[in-house]
């Protein structure tokens, strides 16, 4: 079977470009004909519905830390699966080298060795020329497992900057695939979790067009296309997480977005069905369900209506009577529990599943890797990788058994997470698969 060639993006640090290129590239070679498909490296769950939507097809998340590189391989293999001639392009996280403490386990580096990806590097040269060349060669210097496959230039200001970049670029051997203008008209909006959701962009489709237009005109596609090399081969499947039922219904909106694509197709690999709805449109989980999953997401910002979502509240606490098991990650959790305060101070009913109070007014941010060992009653036995991304807080907590012991992803202790009363159950943890 031939391998498909695969394409990493990487960058010297977080801002350089990496989302606007990999969008306008995916967008380019699906106009060119070819079956592109888009992936993310890490925890994100923002990035890849963006590039779902410049491709056409469903992106995933690919955790080098998370998952080993048997999984990231069967992974990124079964991404591509019954495509014509495919071509592969992963979009890094953060700086190129940055990843877990204490050694930064896995980067966007991490993973381009762990699926034999060559990098391509987006250098921000807003301000500065012939320094253009010092990240790409650090990156050479710093990882020779690695394949530097050359650079894509950002944020030149003209042909005369453009070239003064290129001309470092090639005294140090590094090849450059193009140069693309600094665009101001070409941003997308953030929120405190990154990117405002591809749903909710009102032009993403005149973006991601005016990106495909841009790369076009400025980047060589030919050379990045044969830049790409062969994906390194799997051996047998990647390791699953089991459904939490065998009919589970998935809240998806606007308010609950975060759920990984890896996980579902796990979850209908095993033979469940899911059945989503949507608790900012007061539906019900469907009533034959025997597992409600509430996926995290922005129910901070729909507080109000979550609360008047009498049909969504009620069915919840019904399929918690008839025994089903109800999860919810972060924002989901935070619906199960009973009530959630908003920014601006106003406390608004929850489901009271859970005996806690969340705050977005009293803020502090959590962020990082975690190892999980699931207490009895959780959903799954064995070890779990996960990852705590959030600003709210609990601000009131009754008595409820705990789902989680917890480690950081440097192994030190952290409190025990989450809640569980009978199979009613959440945490602030996004699990990722199995440990």
């Amino acid at each position: 079977m031939r391998l498909p060639p695969t394409l990493l993006l990487a960058a010297p640090a977080s801002g350089s470009g990496k989302t606007l290129l990999t969008l306008g590239l995916l967008r380019a070679f699906r106009e060119r004909g070819v079956q592109v498909v888009g992936a993310k490296s890490g925890p994100d769950y923002i990035d890849p519905r963006f590039h779902q939507a410049a491709s056409g097809r469903v992106s995933g998340n690919l955790d080098a830390w998370a998952m080993g590189e048997a999984d990231l391989r069967a992974r990124a293999g079964a991404a591509v699966a019954g495509l014509d001639a495919p071509l592969l392009i992963v979009e890094g996280a953060m700086g190129a080298l940055d990843g877990a403490p204490p050694e930064g386990r896995g980067s966007a580096a991490d993973l381009a060795a762990a699926l034999g990806a060559p990098v391509a590097m987006v250098v921000d040269a807003g301000r500065m020329a012939g320094s253009a060349a010092l990240a790409p060669a650090g990156l050479r210097a710093l990882r020779p497992d690695l394949t530097l496959a050359g650079v894509i230039l950002n944020r030149v200001g003209s042909p005369r900057h453009a070239a003064a970049a290129r001309g470092a670029l090639e005294a140090a051997g590094i090849a450059c695939f193009g140069a693309l203008p600094r665009m101001e008209t070409l941003a997308l909006p953030s929120r405190h979790l990154g990117l405002v959701q591809a749903q909710e962009h009102p032009e993403l489709e005149r973006f991601v067009a005016a990106a495909a237009q841009a790369v076009a005109a400025h980047l060589d596609l030919d050379a990045l296309a044969a830049a790409a090399g062969p994906l390194r081969a799997a051996e047998g499947g990647p390791r699953r997480l089991a459904p939490p039922g065998a009919r589970v219904a998935m809240a998806e909106d606007a308010a609950f977005a975060f759920a990984y694509p890896h996980m579902l197709e796990d979850w209908r690999a095993q033979g469940a069905e899911i059945a989503p709805f949507s608790p900012l449109a007061d539906e019900a989980p469907d009533a034959a369900a025997d597992a409600v999953f509430l996926p995290g997401g922005y129910p901070e910002l729909h507080a109000g209506r979550l609360a008047a979502a009498t049909r969504f509240l009620d069915g919840l606490r019904a399929a918690a009577a008839r025994g089903a098991a109800v999860y919810g990650e972060c924002g989901g959790f935070m619906a199960l529990g009973e009530g959630l305060v908003d920014a601006d101070g106003a406390r608004h009913a929850m489901a009271g599943l859970l005996p806690l109070v969340t705050s977005f007014a009293v803020r502090r941010m959590t962020l990082g890797y975690r190892e999980l060992s699931p207490r009895a009653g959780a959903l799954w036995p064995g070890p779990l990788k996960a990852h705590e991304f959030h600003y709210a807080t609990i601000v009131e907590e009754g008595a409820a058994e705990r789902l989680f012991d917890a480690t950081d992803a440097a192994g030190a202790p952290l409190a025990p997470m989450g809640l569980r009363r009978g199979r009613v159950m959440g945490s602030y943890a996004h699990v990722i698969a199995p440990g």
